[in-house]
């Protein structure tokens, strides 16, 4: 690949894992991990990623255990969980917090579907914008040592990458949404 669009090649393969990070944290019908994420824990005054304050476990398929490895930390992991998105209750036994998370309705999976394709969307817009960054750069090469052939070249594989990033988006978005209709 030529050095000139590696940098662009770079930028949409961080849009693309930004896109499949961000649909790991949408839940579908079992307990995943990863829908814990984003959310933060006081841990004296430092907003501290959960999966540092404890040890996060899945013991059945639709529920997550929570073992803190200081017991003083469950009221604000409990508080933590209530901020978020999540939408779940935990309960807690003084030692260990449970999150179950409830089968999800066919109007709430639907829902959900509509977020990922937006997801999807806005990663593919994010693309686009890289690939007219990358246009803009190439047009302003045109008069110099380069020729209008190798520009003409470069132009070409940029969209071609652009192509090939936004399959990955609309099979990554595909996978997510089949994932979420399962029952």
């Amino acid at each position: 690949m030529n050095e000139r669009i590696r940098v662009y090649d770079e930028k949409m393969q961080k849009a693309y894992h930004y896109l499949t990070d961000d649909l790991a944290t949408v839940r579908a019908g079992r307990a995943n991990p990863h829908v814990l994420d984003r959310i933060r824990v006081d841990y004296y005054g430092t907003p501290t990623p959960l999966a540092q304050v404890g040890n996060v476990t899945v013991p059945e398929a639709r529920m997550i255990q929570i073992a803190p490895w200081d017991k003083s930390l469950i009221k604000e992991i409990n508080k933590a969980i209530m901020a978020s998105d999540l939408g779940i209750t935990p309960s807690d036994d003084g030692s260990i917090i449970r999150l179950v998370f409830p089968e999800l309705t066919e109007d709430r999976r639907k829902q959900l579907a509509k977020e990922i394709k937006k997801k999807g969307e806005d990663a593919k817009v994010a693309v686009r914008n890289i690939r007219r960054d990358g246009n803009d750069a190439l047009k302003k090469l045109k008069g110099t040592e380069v020729s209008e052939d190798e520009i003409a070249d470069l132009e070409d594989a940029l969209q071609k990458m652009t192509e090939d990033y936004c399959k990955k988006v609309d099979q990554a978005v595909d996978e997510k949404a089949k994932e979420l209709m399962e029952i």
